[in-house]
């Protein structure tokens, strides 16, 4: 943290997820002074524990909940624009069941999903014979026909990364492994005490957000010194990730008996990631692991619709995550709301907190958090800013959000590959879609493979390394292999001690740049 005691600023927002990054981002770029604080890896928890998808929620239009379907859908293209490295474009199939929602009530929601907000390109709704389509190739005979839609794939743990590093760049103190121990409300300011571990770090905000995930009804109760207005219903959501159970591009969404749907969607190449469970949950949420029982769920789902069976041994990789959700005394979990409320206490140095919320509505939830607090702090009126900018290494074709940088993603790439032909061409695209044009950062100096420096471990070099630790915060093997490269699946348990290892060599001489 530096030799610094004690900092002040416009705005402190404790909780390093995407909501908390977002704010940050959209406060530094408005001109307020800002510190972000988290109290483990940026994205290390909910926000990285996503189902991956930017996508509207079709199964919330059979809750009736328009409006929030409307916003996500509305968000989209504006966040595929804003970061065509990290997001594509995804066609969903969903294999139409005898006895379970008819073909009718399926069409009318499509059509409805399909002009609820405009697209700019992303194709509208089909209907498809399984037989003389890819995506029927794995499905049982049974499955004879199907849906087709749109919606979108994120990369979402470096999603979170890529709005810090954006509010770190207009300004933003961003710290992490840095809890925020302790808040004060004083009669111009809040005062918050924030442990990294080191010295104590005081920090004196004129403004605070609280958009601590799952612990924010916690974090409200001590701040506010009062139980918040909303409560909160902590829902575990857990997926299974096994081998590759189909070769096209496709995902599958599928209908269970009980009314949810579970997603099989193309994950890392060879892997297909299927998910999700929703669960109460009580308890520490830094904890959550998949339970037996949900494996198991999991698993029999997939059985229901494809060819090749899968058993609890064939997971290769789970995860789970606790999601914050608004408790709108919905019967089942997967029936709750997934829509955000921002709680407002201006009675003193303002407070506002972040409850709920889904991954595609964060840049949203941003604008409006901002749009509230910005003006009591003095901020001079810029006006929202990020639905008409990119993310870092998003300006693939300029510096503005176009459809060329989704649309023409691919041709980006060749060009690359083509310009560093020294690089083996899968490294070059793995290094293309988590970094865009930051690549070019990360391969300063360097003009051939041996430049990138020592293979630390199989396709992950020094130069990748002093990068992730310069830019983007990353401490330990765990915040390389599960969240910024996504090695984790395609590496052997072992590496992670020869990563840690050398990060900790090379940590003191290490500066966030």
């Amino acid at each position: 943290m530096g030799a610094d005691t004690t900092i002040d600023c416009d705005l402190l927002v404790v909780g390093g997820g995407i909501n908390g990054a977002g704010i940050a981002r959209d406060a530094a770029g408005r001109g307020l002074s800002v510190v972000l604080c988290e109290k483990d890896d940026l994205g290390a928890h909910t926000s990285s524990a996503s189902s991956k998808l930017i996508h509207g929620g079709l199964r919330y239009l059979e809750y009736r909940e328009f409006g929030l379907v409307r916003k996500a859908l509305a968000e989209r293209e504006t966040l595929l624009r804003s970061a065509p490295h990290i997001m594509r474009p995804l066609r969903f199939v969903m294999p139409h069941v005898a006895g379970q929602r008819p073909a009718w009530l399926i069409r009318a929601g499509l059509f409805l999903y399909d002009r609820l907000a405009p697209r700019a390109f992303l194709p509208a709704s089909s209907a498809i014979e399984l037989a003389g389509h890819p995506a029927g190739a794995p499905l049982k005979p049974e499955f004879t026909r199907a849906f087709a839609y749109s919606d979108g794939w994120v990369d979402d743990a470096r999603l979170v990364v890529l709005n810090a590093l954006d509010a770190h760049e207009r300004g933003a103190r961003v710290l992490t492994h840095a809890a925020c121990a302790d808040v004060v409300r004083r009669a111009a300011h809040w005062e918050a005490r924030i442990d990294g571990g080191g010295a104590p770090l005081t920090v004196r905000a004129r403004g605070l957000v609280n958009a601590a995930g799952p612990w924010a009804a916690h974090f409200a109760r001590g701040a506010n010194r009062a139980a918040p207005h909303r409560a909160l219903r902590l829902v575990k959501g857990s997926h299974i990730v096994v081998p590759r159970l189909f070769d096209h591009g496709c995902a599958y969404l599928f209908q269970h008996a009980d009314g949810r749907v579970v997603f099989a969607i193309p994950y890392e190449e060879v892997f297909t990631l299927v998910g999700t469970t929703d669960v109460d949950f009580a308890g520490d949420p830094g904890a959550a692991a998949i339970g037996e029982g949900e494996t198991r769920y999991l698993c029999a789902l997939v059985n229901r619709y494809f060819k090749r069976q899968l058993a609890p041994s064939d997971v290769v990789w789970s995860y789970s995550g606790v999601r914050p959700l608004l408790d709108d005394e919905a019967g089942k979990a997967a029936a709750i709301t997934r829509d955000y409320f921002l709680e407002r206490d201006a009675s003193g140095p303002p407070l506002l907190s972040v409850f709920g919320g889904k991954i595609t509505t964060y840049r949203k939830l941003a604008e409006e958090a901002v749009d509230w607090i910005a003006p009591l702090l003095g901020a001079t009126p810029t006006g929202a800013w990020t639905a008409r900018a990119v993310l870092p290494g998003g300006d693939l074709f300029g510096p503005q959000p176009d459809n060329r940088g989704v649309l023409e993603f691919d041709r980006w790439v060749a060009a690359l590959q083509r310009r560093v032909a020294w690089l083996p061409k899968p490294l070059a695209l793995r290094y293309a879609r988590a970094y865009g044009t930051r690549v070019d950062v990360l391969l300063d100096g360097c003009g051939a493979l041996a430049d990138l420096g020592l293979e630390v471990a199989p396709g992950l070099y020094e130069a990748e390394l002093r990068y992730l630790m310069a830019h983007e915060w990353a401490a330990c093997a765990q915040d390389v292999l599960w969240r910024r490269a996504k090695l984790g699946l395609h590496l052997r348990p072992g590496v992670a001690g020869r990563i840690d290892a050398w990060m900790a060599a090379q940590r003191p001489a290490v500066v966030i740049a």
